[in-house]
């Protein structure tokens, strides 16, 4: 597979960083807890696909749920960034989804073990187009919603996060050194259910800034 980014050739693909437990009305959603500090996992690259690409379902799941964020494309290296500053580290957004495999997540959590298989299998990064970030940009202020068949089922706002962008980039960059072409997941809004073969998702960002098409197969 090509990693490099269309729209900013001289990049290639690197980490992929995510965010769980960032809106409250997930949080509800899941009966799960809010954390003092962002709860972050990790998306192997061989996750990635793009728009008109193809989720699929895999044989170890019978639950996998969709779940729209926006996702932040890291320009420069930085360690140790300040929430002041840390804005200046996003070169570009783009909406994307985060597939989980429910049902193995499940599990793993009632074993105490971790939650990397039901994140990490083959297209379960889903990402549209990357638009350029500027001032004109309210990061904290963009409405993200993804539909399955036509039918609306999350809707959101990115001023709705619990740890906003400013907080998501510092803490990972006192813990990890970011590179040019990281990606960054910062969480989902609430709505998350399940995807099945033969399913058209479509999302959004930014009333359309950023788009994504993907189709579902087993």
């Amino acid at each position: 597979m090509n990693f490099k980014i269309p729209e900013f050739p001289s990049l290639q693909f690197g980490s992929i960083y995510c965010i769980g437990r960032n809106y409250a009305e997930h949080i509800k959603e899941m009966k799960s807890s809010q954390t003092a500090s962002p709860v972050v996992f990790l998306k192997p690259r061989s996750s990635l696909i793009f728009n008109n690409g193809a989720i699929t379902i895999p044989e170890d799941s019978e639950n996998v749920h969709h779940e729209v964020e926006l996702v932040l494309l890291i320009g420069n290296e930085c360690r140790n960034v300040s929430k002041d500053s840390a804005n200046k580290a996003v070169l570009a957004i783009a909406v994307g989804i985060d597939l989980t495999a429910r049902d193995i997540q499940t599990e793993a959590k009632k074993k105490g073990l971790p939650w990397a298989l039901a994140k990490g299998f083959d297209t379960f990064a889903p990402v549209g187009n990357f638009i350029a970030v500027d001032h004109s940009v309210d990061l904290q202020n963009l409405e993200i919603s993804l539909s399955v068949n036509g039918n609306l089922r999350q809707k959101g706002n990115t001023s709705n996060m619990i740890f906003p962008v400013t907080d998501i980039i510092s803490y990972l960059s006192h813990r990890f050194t970011l590179y040019p072409g990281d990606l960054i997941f910062t969480g989902t809004p609430e709505g998350v259910s399940r995807i099945k073969p033969g399913d058209k998702i479509q999302a959004q960002i930014g009333n359309h800034l950023s788009t994504l098409t993907v189709h579902v197969q087993a």
